[in-house]
């Protein structure tokens, strides 16, 4: 799926919500400190990191990329 960001960033845990991966803030949380999210290919805990356009978040066998 693609996501286009108006913005120079977006949280994390608030993109997993917006894109409907995650129902709450709680299960966006629990999706990344299990980790179970990577982005650019790498597993990434930091609830806070900082998306950005051309970055690929993986999770739940989901691809969303940025742009």
């Amino acid at each position: 799926m693609n996501f286009e960001l108006s913005q120079e960033y977006i949280e994390l845990i608030k993109l997993l919500k917006l894109t409907g991966i995650a129902e709450t803030g709680g299960m966006a949380k629990a999706l990344v400190e299990d980790e179970q999210v990577s982005c650019n290919g790498q597993i990434d805990t930091r609830k806070r990191l900082k998306v950005r356009k051309g970055d690929i978040i993986e999770v739940l066998d989901q691809k969303i990329n940025i742009t």
